[in-house]
């Protein structure tokens, strides 16, 4: 790992393509759009561009470019918060001159000329901070719109700062960017409002889930629920944390089913779930992940899965 390579590339290349994961949350178009705007706006010289398939739920922080096969021509490529390469939205990353890899996840792919993987940082969107803090005195430059993008990555990653991820120096960048101009009412609103047919699907969820006396809990949600709700699989991501509150949970599961795999979101209170997912197509953090199965028999499979993570978390608690 070289932050001083990663910051050289950037100077040495005039034309900059930045990737992300498929299925992008906030800290995915935090880190992306806000590396962009950071570089923009301290080499405005240089041609930047931003791929991946557009996520409506996420235009209020940006959209993203039409970027042609001849741009990656002698390009510096960078890809943002993707542990593993069959994850990274837009499979052309491989075209460019030059492969640089930002990611706070634990690894799963070695991909990339260079790699810097922290996975003590709280989001990609930290460390795009970081970067900024540590050589802002070779040109870094972060304005209001980069620092609204970062600390929007940063919010979203570690759950308005509850999770077990938000450091000491997560705070710190937090209080940092919010001293740029930028309006964070608007910003958290845009974040966490709910669309009324989605708040119906939540309280459908609230309604039947589970807890197993093991404490794990699974939901359900094949097509037919959610063309009852009028709710598209990528809309459910807002449900996620629902049961986090629910008193014997220690690990949850939504299986959504897709047009042709049933996308599986995992979290946990304890157990350490990421075996799970990396089980099942996945990986992630360990205490969030997500996975896919091929079939509803495997989503069963899963659920086992967790039922035997949160049996051995126990046991491991009572011997301590």
């Amino acid at each position: 790992m070289s932050k001083q390579s990663i910051v050289e590339a950037i100077k040495n290349y005039t034309k900059i393509i930045i990737h992300r994961h498929v299925r992008p949350d906030p800290d995915a178009y935090g880190s992306q759009v806000g590396l962009a705007r950071m570089i923009q706006a301290s080499f405005p010289g240089k041609q930047v561009f931003l791929t991946g398939e557009g996520e409506d739920s996420l235009n209020f922080l940006a959209t993203m470019d039409e970027v042609p096969d001849e741009a990656y021509r002698g390009a510096l490529v960078i890809i943002c918060d993707t542990a593993n390469q069959a994850r990274i939205d837009d499979q052309r990353y491989n075209n460019g001159d030059l492969l640089i890899k930002i990611d706070h996840h634990p690894e799963v792919d070695t991909y990339g000329d260079i790699q810097w993987v922290d996975t003590s940082a709280s989001s990609t969107s930290e460390m795009i901070y970081q970067l900024y803090e540590e050589f802002s005195s070779e040109g870094l430059v972060i304005k209001e719109d980069a620092a609204r993008l970062l600390y929007a990555g940063i919010v979203g990653d570690t759950g308005r700062f509850l999770f077990p991820s938000t450091t000491e120096r997560t705070l710190s960048y937090a209080a940092q960017l919010v001293n740029y101009k930028f309006d964070r009412s608007s910003l958290f609103n845009e974040m966490y409002k709910t669309p009324v047919h989605v708040a119906k699907l939540k309280g459908y969820v609230l309604q039947n889930f589970t807890v197993h006396e093991a404490g794990y809990s699974t939901v359900k949600l094949d097509k037919e629920t959610l063309k009852q709700f009028n709710v598209t699989p990528s809309e459910t991501s807002q449900l996620v944390g629902l049961l986090g509150d629910i008193e014997g949970i220690l690990t949850w599961a939504f299986f959504v089913e897709e047009e042709e795999t049933i996308r599986v979101r995992l979290r946990s209170k304890g157990p350490v779930i990421n075996g799970v997912a990396a089980n099942h197509n996945g990986g992630g953090h360990p205490m969030a992940s997500g996975a896919s199965a091929s079939s509803w028999s495997e989503t069963d499979q899963i659920a086992q899965e967790l039922k035997e993570v949160c049996i051995q978390y126990k046991e491991n608690k009572e011997q301590a």
